[in-house]
């Protein structure tokens, strides 16, 4: 990753990065107790396609009783039983989380994928050391997330070499930090590319951008033009299979920052677009 003015690192990655990118995940406390859960194995996933949970084993999944309350509230805001509904997880895939944060999606991600599946949580090694190590270190040491493989790189090259033939990747609410950061994102689009099974989904999701801003607001009101990220990921040799409405809001102005130490009470209100690109 390319390093940015320490100044600027300071005062706006701290706000972006301080709630866990700017997804607004809340603090993870442990359990009081924890039940016995299985975990991941270690064998990647073959070249195959694998079931998604069915709609009970979501709401199986979203009320395990050795989740945190913090989590259940992070539930409301992310609108986890669409998002996981969407991207297709199952029992038995291997799959990644970009941008993992404190480890949120990357939890969703291991109850998903059960005993048989694998999961890589990527960090860039100076932000995690900066802001997030012992949130991250916290929620990977919980039982249910043993199996965690992390994956501590930059992120122009977010996965170690044995991540191949990944069933899918997410990037939740991180793409648009990417740019300012200064991240090469074509180098980091065809690493996902090359990990990924020819079928094998990319789902982005981020704070949306008004018409024609670009990446003008990536800095300062920590969103970024849905077209920008689909002429990307097109350049990368994907393709736009889908899109989700679950966390549109038509009524957000877009002129406000999403990240949350600025957006407050805001939080989870902004216009959020959610994608899903396959590669062939």
């Amino acid at each position: 990753m390319s390093r940015i003015m320490r100044t600027m690192l300071s005062l706006l990655l701290a706000s972006s990065v301080a709630a866990v990118a700017c997804g607004g995940e809340t603090a993870t406390a442990t359990p009081a107790a924890s039940p016995a859960v299985p975990q991941p194995s270690a064998s990647t996933s073959p070249s195959v396609a694998h079931a998604p949970l069915t709609p009970e084993a979501i709401r199986a999944l979203i009320a395990a009783p050795d989740r945190t309350d913090a989590d259940r509230k992070t539930d409301v805001q992310r609108h986890a039983p669409e998002l996981l509904a969407f991207i297709g997880v199952g029992p038995g895939m291997a799959v990644a989380d970009l941008g993992a944060g404190g480890g949120y999606t990357t939890e969703l991600l291991v109850r998903a994928v059960g005993p048989s599946g694998k999961v890589y949580g990527q960090n860039d090694p100076e932000l995690l050391k900066k802001f997030m190590e012992s949130r991250w270190a916290a929620r990977i040491a919980l039982p249910v997330n043993k199996g965690v493989v992390r994956s501590d790189r930059p992120f122009d090259a977010p996965l170690p070499p044995e991540a191949t033939n990944l069933d899918l990747v997410v990037d939740y609410i991180f793409y648009h930090d990417t740019v300012w950061i200064g991240v090469d994102r074509a180098k980091m689009n065809a690493a996902v590319f090359a990990a990924l099974r020819p079928g094998g989904a990319y789902v982005i999701v981020d704070a949306s951008a008004k018409d024609g801003h670009g990446v003008t607001d990536v800095k300062t009101l920590h969103r970024i033009e849905q077209s920008v990220v689909e002429s990307e990921e097109k350049a990368a040799g994907f393709t736009l299979a889908s899109k989700a409405e679950f966390l549109r809001n038509p009524a957000d102005a877009r002129d406000w920052s999403s990240s949350p130490g600025a957006a407050g009470d805001r939080l989870g209100t902004e216009d959020r677009f959610v994608l899903k690109f396959v590669k062939p």
